[in-house]
């Protein structure tokens, strides 16, 4: 008779980056039930977004999650300008896709470097985390910061890219590439990476629609939704087709972040090459009244607000839908029938970020 057994996994954990807990339990080395419990780094950012005024919530909503920083504030001033009724100059449109895909990549190499830092390929990592330094500087060189840039304004952009900054993002990203090519092409060839990832963590199309999954767990399930598709900022112009794997394991979810880093790539030099020229920002007038959505793909997929504003100068409610609050439900799913040595590598496939969880 197999043996019932109840372990925790995390909430510290060398492969967590940032702590959740998943109770686990077992049949001998078999998972059959995971039960998520959060709440390690809640922060009431969205009750301190309602105390503090719309303006200066766009410094607020960045620090939900510095990896993908500029994406929140984009998202919440895209609802703000709905509400105000600006229109965003077509440079600041193009600019924004400029500094959001940077921040994607840079996000994909970073977990891209902690996979391969919970295989002990401690070289691989740094060669990933090397080439994230790249990106950086980039944001460093035109933001004048290398995490929280706070680019991203009502009405536009705060800073524009002169010719000298875009001629220095183009070569970086040249050496960039080459890098990624060479660090992508072990993490897809790689027997030791297939082995622990092939197969594992299943997630079907049918799951993946009913739990609500997103992102590259959603497309690495056979499904090609990605809001950018929806042409916010200067998606539109641009054009842009999700990046689709059919197999619904931890190796096809891998694969669908290693090919959007060349697809960001491209979308970067499509908008610098079509980035148009005028002003980068018109000044917001009035306040905030009504209730809207406003829907940013992140790197971890679908990021969602919803403002309500009842015309003073503070927000009557602000409320934020996260990719990986969205994610956890098909990671649970995921658990039941893997060995207890597939959970970490399982729970890494879904690039949790915690903060963004928690708010």
């Amino acid at each position: 008779m197999a043996t019932r057994t109840t372990v925790p996994f995390g909430p510290q954990h060398p492969v967590l980056p940032e702590p959740i807990q998943l109770k686990l339990t077992l049949e001998n080395e078999t998972v059959v039930e995971a039960i998520p419990h959060i709440g390690y780094v809640h922060r009431g950012v969205e009750k301190a977004g309602e105390r503090m005024d719309f303006g200066q919530n766009v410094f607020l909503v960045e620090r939900i999650c510095g990896i993908c920083s500029f994406i929140h504030a984009l998202a919440y001033c895209q609802g703000i300008e709905k509400l105000l009724g600006i229109e965003v100059p077509p440079r600041a449109r193009y600019l924004r896709v400029i500094w959001s895909e940077l921040h994607r990549l840079q996000s994909h190499h970073l977990w891209l470097g902690l996979l391969a830092d919970a295989f002990g390929y401690e070289s691989l990592f740094m060669q990933f985390w090397r080439n994230r330094e790249r990106l950086l500087d980039i944001f460093e060189r035109t933001a004048g910061s290398r995490i929280i840039i706070s680019t991203c304004s009502i009405g536009g952009v705060r800073r524009d890219i002169d010719e000298a900054g875009i001629e220095y993002i183009l070569s970086e990203l040249v050496e960039l590439e080459k890098a990624l090519r060479d660090a992508v092409d072990v993490v897809l060839t790689d027997r030791t990476i297939r082995a622990r990832t092939v197969g594992k963590g299943i997630l079907t199309k049918d799951q993946a629609l009913s739990l609500g999954a997103v992102g590259p767990v959603l497309r690495g399930s056979g499904v090609g939704v990605d809001a950018r598709t929806d042409g916010f900022a200067a998606y539109g112009e641009l054009g842009i087709e999700p990046i689709v794997e059919t197999d619904g394991d931890s190796f096809a979810r891998t694969k669908v972040r290693a090919r959007e880093c060349f697809q960001s790539l491209d979308l970067v030099r499509r908008a610098i090459a079509g980035l148009p020229e005028g002003e980068i920002a018109v000044r917001p007038k009035g306040r905030p009244n009504g209730r809207t959505i406003s829907r940013v793909e992140q790197p971890r997929g679908e990021l969602f607000y919803m403002i309500s504003a009842d015309g003073s100068n503070k927000l009557d409610r602000l409320r934020i839908r996260t990719p990986t609050f969205a994610n956890v439900p098909p990671l649970i799913a995921m658990l039941p029938g893997c060995e207890m040595a597939d959970v970490p590598v399982i729970t890494l496939s879904i690039d949790p970020c915690i903060s963004c969880t928690e708010r």
